[in-house]
């Protein structure tokens, strides 16, 4: 594969990956949406189908890394950071895009919830404003959930040690794709695998950050929130945003050193 189309294939997937994945938190969070209020259930499933449309759609021609975690994991397995800067670079630009196409395709749903004096506050405004008052007193805005990640509980130390377990599974699972087929890997089967996997992560350990598992799917669309004329829009909570970038990236680590000692 060459530069030119590891980058452009890892900026359309993970464009996809961000545009699916950070529509189906849109739907189901703002005003308006026909999907309001349809539950973790569909966040983690809508999650998973964004994931296989992504990988099939990229695979050809950047084999569908889309997170800087795989990435890495992948360069210390074999050995090989030559392509490092261009994957993460491709994966981050795809990420502010794909976060840009929820905005537009949301524009008006972006606009009702934020002007609602329920969610923001304001003379008028119920009880239920406390708790968007709440999340802008520690950094997040109310909708940043649609593009970024944020703890239930904040603990930095829970927090990390949670997105590093999430994606130490997650590409652990990728890895080893394919080691009984004499490592020839799934093919395209891979990719249903892959998400399947991500909706089990999502099912089973998201509850506690939102599970991020991908530095690029949290701090592209956070750079987006924190550019898009959105009123009202609160914080982009950086002082959390480490979290999704630090600990992704040590998870991935440790999955390709248990990867080299247990199945090389």
């Amino acid at each position: 594969m060459s530069s030119s189309d590891i980058f452009i294939g890892e900026t359309i997937g993970t464009a996809i990956l961000i545009l699916l994945g950070g529509g189906v938190c849109a739907a189901v969070t703002l005003k308006a949406s026909k999907a309001r209020n349809a539950g973790w259930l569909a966040i983690t499933f809508g999650w998973g189908f964004a994931v296989l449309t992504a990988v099939y759609t990229s695979a050809p021609l950047s084999g569908a890394h889309l997170n800087p975690a795989v990435t890495l994991a992948l360069a210390i397995k074999d050995n090989d950071f030559s392509n490092l800067p261009t994957y993460w670079g491709g994966q981050l630009l795809g990420a502010m895009i794909g976060a840009s196409l929820v905005w537009v395709a949301y524009y008006g749903q972006f606009r009702a919830h934020l002007t609602d004096k329920e969610i923001v506050g304001g003379p008028g405004a119920q009880a239920t404003a406390a708790k968007a008052v709440e999340a802008q007193e520690t950094g997040a805005g109310p909708v940043l959930g649609v593009f970024s990640t944020g703890p239930e509980i904040r603990h930095a130390v829970q927090n990390l040690a949670t997105e590093i377990i999430g994606t130490v599974v997650l590409v652990l699972a990728v890895l080893t794709q394919g080691l009984n087929d004499k490592g020839n890997g799934l093919g395209t089967l891979g990719a249903l695998i892959t998400a399947l996997v991500v909706v089990s992560i999502g099912l089973s350990l998201g509850g506690p950050t939102g599970y991020a598992i991908n530095p690029a799917r949290d701090l592209g669309p956070r750079i987006v929130h924190a550019l898009l004329p959105l009123p009202n829009k609160g914080g982009s909570d950086w002082g959390y945003a480490w979290i999704p970038i630090v600990g992704p990236l040590i998870g991935g680590a440790i999955a390709a050193g248990i990867y080299n000692v247990a199945f090389a």
